[in-house]
């Protein structure tokens, strides 16, 4: 539906110092284990779950067969359509059931791919070059198969969780998010946390070394609004005061002019702290300089400056399509106009819509949304077990490398488990290269090299986790 917010960008990327900490090899397991997970990421791969297709259902029905295989009771995996598309549920049961569960939760669906612009068929994975190609390799069914595998694995092996840990994926999170929603109110409340396989991750430089592993506690939400001007218009000979697109203009301009108001909580003083001594030059500077004092000017001028940084500290909105008029000899009869907001959590979408109207300063621009106004994203506390349950999957692999805290500008699952209460966060398993990552690009791919780190990374923090 949205950018990939999983991904990483190659800007960020040549601005963090690679650690100095010893770089351990990435994790390995045994042959069988990588080639089982490798098999299940390319069947995912084959099945084209894209809105209107109808293929998530089939989708669903190939996991299940994976998991009930393993040894779970076929009534412990359940397949809830949903239009054309579904939802799946699938719960390893703990020894006491009166914990709250941990959620494993990710997507099925996938964007579309044509295969005329493709180099290979998007939807047969191909194995090439230390990659597999297809649509979805990465986003999202390399961190599904990832989790499926784990789940399997931890199955056969015999462990015995103490609380439940449930995989909830979702069908269309690329589009209307519907089966989302529900799986975020069947557990309204009730898990503990959910692990999101769509968010976080790793990011190597271009020459394979670690930079640095995202976790995600927050997103912003994602709005947006239509300002619309309607005039009579009439002959452009006789023009008047009133021009609709002289009016939206103006209000754009101010709009455009316009700074929110920098707001901090948790998860960016979390951000730039661990950020701060991994980053080089100026922008290093400014972090250090903010984390000291939040109110610090100059240091949130140079950080608001930078397009990299100016997300984390602030709501945004930016005007990105325009149209108006209807002929070039005619005073135009409606103008308009979108403008994309990515909001805070903690601010609503109410607010940042009176704010754009006071902006405007014109009865005559009508502002609608595209989402309810009550909406409001949230961000996840920093839990203490979480965080260092991630901190020693990936210290296990490489020592003393950074660990962020960070906050999506785009959407994944995550944003629906948190409105319903419950605390979520991104720790994706996959380490990559920024210039590899073609999530919904052309030839995707995701690299093989990565398997095996991912599964040692999802059942050390489920081992951890599961067993308080």
């Amino acid at each position: 539906m949205l950018v990939a917010t999983r991904a990483f960008s190659a800007t960020l990327a040549a601005l963090l110092l690679v650690s100095n900490a010893a770089h351990a090899a990435p994790a390995r397991v045994d042959a069988a284990r990588h080639d089982a997970a490798l098999d299940i990421l390319k069947k995912s791969i084959g099945y084209r779950t894209v809105i209107g297709a109808g293929n998530v259902p089939a989708y669903a029905a190939y996991l299940k067969d994976v998991l009930v295989a393993a040894g779970y009771a076929s009534d412990d995996v359940r397949i809830e359509p949903s239009g054309e598309t579904a939802a799946l549920t699938a719960r390893y049961r703990g020894a006491d059931p009166q914990l709250k569960p941990i959620l494993l939760i990710g997507h099925m669906d996938v964007v579309e791919a044509k295969r005329e612009d493709w180099e290979r068929d998007p939807f047969v994975a191909v194995v090439e070059n230390g990659y597999v190609y297809g649509r979805g390799s990465v986003d999202n069914k390399f961190d599904v198969s990832m989790m499926v595998a784990t789940l399997v694995h931890l199955k056969q092996s015999g462990w015995k969780p103490r609380r439940d840990v449930i995989l909830a994926l979702s069908g269309d999170e690329e589009t209307s998010m519907t089966t989302t929603r529900k799986l975020a109110a069947q557990f309204k409340d009730s898990a503990e946390f959910a692990l999101n396989g769509d968010a976080g991750g790793g990011l190597l430089s271009e020459e394979g070394k670690p930079v640095f592993y995202g976790i995600q506690a927050g997103e912003k939400t994602y709005v947006d609004f239509t300002l619309t001007v309607t005039n009579p218009g009439g002959h452009s000979s006789r023009p008047s005061k009133t021009n609709a697109i002289d009016q939206l203009a103006r209000a754009l301009t101010r709009i455009g002019d316009y700074e929110f108001p920098v707001l901090t909580n948790e998860l960016t003083r979390a951000y730039f702290k661990t950020s701060a001594p991994n980053t080089p030059g100026a922008a290093g500077e400014a972090m250090r300089r903010y984390v000291a004092n939040p109110q610090d000017a100059s240091a949130i001028a140079a950080l608001s400056a930078d397009p990299e940084y100016v997300g984390q500290l602030r709501t945004t909105c930016v005007p990105t399509m325009l149209s108006g008029g209807h002929a070039e000899n005619a005073l135009p009869q409606r103008a308009t106009a979108n403008v994309n907001c990515r909001i805070l959590p903690g601010t609503s979408v109410a607010s940042v819509r009176e704010t754009l109207t006071k902006l405007a300063a014109d009865p005559a621009v009508k502002i609608t949304a595209s989402a309810d106004d009550s909406a409001e994203s949230k961000i996840s506390p920093l839990r203490p077990d979480v965080m260092a349950a991630v901190e020693r999957s990936i210290h296990a692999q490489y020592k003393g490398l950074a660990i962020i805290p960070s906050m999506s500008a785009g959407a994944t699952d995550g944003k629906h488990f948190r409105e319903n209460g419950v605390p979520t966060y991104g720790i994706s398993g996959l380490f990559m290269k920024g210039s590899d990552d073609f999530s919904h690009g052309l030839n995707e791919r995701a690299p093989v090299a990565a398997i095996d780190g991912a599964l040692a990374h999802w059942e050390s923090v489920l081992r951890d986790l599961a067993k308080r």
